[in-house]
């Protein structure tokens, strides 16, 4: 139920900011919106409020503003409130405005989130563990919520981090820890779980753990502080995003390692589980991701409609309805079977465990 919950929150609401970017731009342009769909058909909702027809559709993995004339099997009037009666720069704002309302909105989860919430923060320089999972090999070894874990297999630690990596080496194995608590030492020897993971070739790896979470602290950033860490964490998550992408298409990463909707229901209900804030964070995420993934100039996508209009502005003339009815069509095909690998993804990710 959790994760349903969040699912449809999450993928709701950031469907819902992205059309609307489309929708307000397009009015404030005076481009006449014929449709405001939520999710593909078939519809649960429908009505029609002055000229344009709201939905709900039952697939919610999308969702579509139509513009009229904007599709290329419509014949075009010349009348002021079409699409394709507007300037060039006009329609890539209205195609813009999309990706823009995601990026927008990511940042301003995260600045409430800042705001409200401060900095997370870790000691850099200490691995103090903040969270014992019960059962689990750190609780059979008496570590305890504030501990100062000292050493791994007699090598130093000096972050939490460095201890992680320490431990990960070692799976289903047996290693002492060494650990202080109020100025006293102890130590014990306990045999490490197996995490499955995924590297970058998508294969199934397996990573020792213990059951252990470092210890946060919150800093208040202030209002001003708060914007300007949203902004650069946001850059960050275009930057991680730009990367995978890029390293996909270089084939540095194996496409086993997309994921598609039963990852983000997952993702989704896992962050739930860890508090409100845990899902805001990963939707913030998610809205990024949204936007790159949309302006990529993949037909059907904005980054399509916009390599048409770059076309269309370096011969003088738009595309003719054949040639986008193709484009289209290309770029449909191609969605539908990136759907279907994705989704073959998640299945096989979800069958493994």
């Amino acid at each position: 139920m959790i994760t349903a919950l969040s699912t449809i929150f999450v993928l709701g609401v950031l469907i819902f900011v992205h059309e609307l970017g489309h929708f307000l731009l397009a009015k404030k342009a005076g481009i006449r919106v014929d449709k405001f769909s939520l999710g593909f058909p078939p519809s649960i909702f429908s009505r029609k409020f002055g000229e344009t027809q709201y939905s709900i559709g039952a697939i919610p993995l999308g969702g579509f503003v139509k513009m009229a004339g904007e599709n290329p099997d419509e014949e075009a009037t010349g009348a002021p409130y079409e699409y394709m009666s507007k300037s060039i720069a006009t329609r890539a704002a209205v195609i813009i405005a999309g990706p823009f309302t995601n990026f927008l909105v990511a940042w301003l989860i995260l600045w409430g989130l800042f705001l409200f919430q401060g900095e997370a923060v870790t000691d850099p320089d200490h691995a103090v563990i903040g969270m014992v999972v019960e059962g689990n090999p750190a609780d059979q070894a008496g570590l305890m919520t504030d501990d100062i874990v000292k050493s791994i297999n007699g090598t130093p630690v000096a972050g939490f981090s460095e201890m992680a990596v320490l431990i990960s080496k070692e799976v289903e194995k047996p290693i002492t820890i060494v650990w202080e608590r109020e100025g006293r030492e102890m130590s014990a020897t306990v045999t490490t779980m197996a995490e499955e993971a995924y590297n970058e070739q998508g294969e199934k790896i397996y990573q020792g753990r213990i059951g252990v979470g470092w210890r946060v602290e919150y800093h208040s950033l202030g209002f001003f502080g708060a914007a300007y860490k949203s902004f650069v964490v946001v850059i960050d998550f275009v930057d991680k995003i730009v990367r995978f992408i890029w390293d996909l298409v270089s084939l540095k990463v194996s496409v086993k390692m997309i994921g598609g909707p039963v990852f983000i229901a997952k993702m989704a209900g896992q962050t739930a589980q860890l508090g409100f804030s845990a899902l805001l964070f990963f939707m913030s995420f998610l809205s990024v991701n949204l936007a790159i993934l949309n302006i990529l100039p993949i037909p059907m996508l904005d980054g399509g409609h916009l390599v048409f209009l770059l076309v269309e502005k370096i011969k003088g003339s738009p595309l003719t309805v054949n040639q986008r009815m193709i484009a289209q069509q290309v770029g449909l095909v191609f969605l539908l079977l990136l759907i279907v690998f994705v989704t073959y993804n998640d299945i096989v990710r979800f069958i493994s465990g």
